[in-house]
């Protein structure tokens, strides 16, 4: 079969309107993303706080899945990049069928542990039955019927990898609309359907995953001309596996360092009050329409300095990156701005209905003014640690993954919470950015000077040949 001899638009469109390009649709659909994470909690927490409360729990469950999901994606992402970048279409091919089988026996592990042990998940961290009851109802569906998010994700990044962020865009969007509809209709009983509360919540979030990752199996298979997607593609071949992995393991002990670091929050506050982990809940919300659009942005990032890595073309990496940075942090500002100016505005749409929000009040308006100070610097840690990942080099992410949530995140909450109390402990948050700031400076001038800087020297030395 003929395979496409054109420069792909990665090594040759202008490197501004590249990323635009590229990103824009992908900020769009993390947007939508973020809209009805917040929609979800929303429509919840009008049900009751011991409601609230057990989707918020599920957060690092859910957060290990998209980990699983989305760090292999990255691996996925990269390697098939890399190889179209070096005009090696067959390792393109085979790595796009390796990836999802990947995808599907981690979707599949998933959906066992979800069913046997979601309840068990729930009695270690508290002993409210409302809570117990809520999370085991949502997390049983949500982890039980887990394939939706891998197959979406898997889709998405094999038409990341080609540049079609579009089709990206119309994945995620197709799943989260459909999650934003079924909302209410599932969880109040709305237009003829039963009252599913807390389920209702995980039926519609699931739907919109199983949907959404068949609509993005649809646009792999007929709309991504440079993958040539086949059956026998899925006989794992080990040196792709390893590749795959090579940076996506990295990338999946990183997320999931995430929901150790939620999880261990979690106890530190509701050693306070339960109603302190619903405002941590209600910032993970909120956060996500900061940091969703710079995940946009960087996943348009990341196939455009994979693609240049392999084309050995060091400008447009150089350039690229010092783009990504510089909108991320004016995104961030812009964030910091809203957290501080409208703190109130924002925890009180999660004001159950015939309760006393004054508990929610007190403790979330100094939280998210707190919490959100790191994100004057946030923007240079996480667009550094997706081009470590791009470059091959997602040990480095990893690392300052570690060293920012778990060495110090979590250990000068605790400190602080014996010290200064509940308000005090929100100011981990800026204090470990800093210290991830400080390693990715040091990190990216590392992987300059034995990348990137070698690269110009050979481009430099085959010119002037």
């Amino acid at each position: 079969m003929s395979q496409p001899a054109q420069e792909n638009k990665m090594g040759i469109m202008p490197e501004n309107k590249l990323l635009l390009n590229m990103a824009l649709p992908m900020i769009a659909s993390m947007l939508i993303q973020a809209c009805y994470n917040v929609v979800d909690s929303y429509f919840v927490s009008k049900l009751s706080e011991d409601a609230l409360n057990a989707v918020s729990l599920a957060f690092p469950v859910q957060n290990l899945m998209i980990a699983v999901a989305v760090g292999t994606g990255v691996g996925i992402n990269a390697l098939l990049s890399r190889s179209l970048g070096q005009k090696d279409f067959e390792r393109a091919n085979h790595t796009a069928m390796n990836g999802l089988l990947l995808e599907i026996i981690s979707g599949l592990v998933f959906t066992f542990l979800g069913l046997a042990l979601a309840r068990t998940y729930y009695i270690i961290q508290t002993d409210i039955p409302g809570i117990v009851d809520y999370g085991t109802d949502y997390l049983t569906i949500v982890a039980g019927c887990s394939m939706g998010i891998f197959l979406s994700v898997t889709c998405e990044r094999l038409v990341q990898a080609t540049g079609r962020t579009v089709y990206a865009m119309v994945i995620q969007g197709v799943g989260s609309v459909i999650n934003i509809i079924l909302d209410p209709i599932l969880i109040f009983g709305l237009f003829g359907f039963p009252r599913l509360e807390v389920a209702g919540a995980a039926v519609a979030t699931v739907a919109g995953q199983i949907i959404g990752g068949l609509v993005g199996l649809y646009l792999s298979l007929t709309h991504n001309p440079e993958i040539q997607m086949s059956w026998k593609g899925l006989k794992p071949r080990k040196e792709i596996v390893s590749g795959i992995y090579s940076v996506g393991l990295p990338s999946i002990i990183m997320q999931s360092i995430g929901s150790v670091m939620v999880f261990g929050m979690n106890q530190i506050l509701i050693a306070f009050t339960s109603t302190a982990t619903a405002v941590f809940g209600i910032y993970f919300k909120l956060q996500s329409f900061v940091f969703m659009p710079v995940f946009g942005m960087n996943n348009g990032m990341v196939p455009i300095v994979a693609y240049n890595y392999g084309a050995q073309k060091p400008d447009r990496i150089l350039k690229t990156v010092k783009l990504a940075i510089g909108y991320a942090v004016g995104i961030m500002v812009v964030g910091f701005a809203l957290f501080q100016l409208f703190p109130d505005v924002f925890i009180g749409l999660f004001e159950a209905e015939g309760e006393d929000a004054g508990d929610l009040l007190a403790i979330g308006v100094p939280a998210l003014r707190i919490i959100s100070v790191h994100f004057l610097v946030a923007g240079v840690s996480v667009v550094s640690m997706s081009v470590f990942q791009a470059l091959g080099h997602g040990v480095l992410s990893l690392t300052v993954s570690v060293i920012r949530q778990l060495v110090v995140l979590l250990p000068v909450s605790f400190v602080l919470s014996r010290v200064g109390g509940l308000h005090a402990i929100w100011w981990a948050f800026p204090v470990a950015e800093v210290f991830a700031v400080i390693l990715c400076c040091l990190f990216l001038s590392q992987v300059y000077k034995e990348e990137v800087a070698p690269m110009k020297n050979n481009v430099s030395g085959a010119e002037n040949a």
